[in-house]
């Protein structure tokens, strides 16, 4: 699902519309957010995303 140059492209945030297949894909009726969206978001939000670029270090540990 990767861009040739997804990684190094950064989309203006907030951004003005999400693209199917660069900033989000389905999967099991989820949406799932690429690592283009989170760097282009610009930081981890906490919430244990599959691709988040930041090492989840907003993620708080399990109890």
């Amino acid at each position: 699902m990767r861009e040739a140059n997804e990684t190094e492209a950064i989309d203006p945030w907030p951004l003005e519309q999400l693209v199917e297949g660069r900033h989000y894909y389905w999967e099991d009726g989820l949406m799932v957010f690429t690592e283009c969206y989170h760097r282009s978001r610009g930081n981890c939000c906490g919430s244990a995303c599959r691709h988040c670029p930041f090492d989840h270090v907003n993620v708080k540990p399990a109890r």
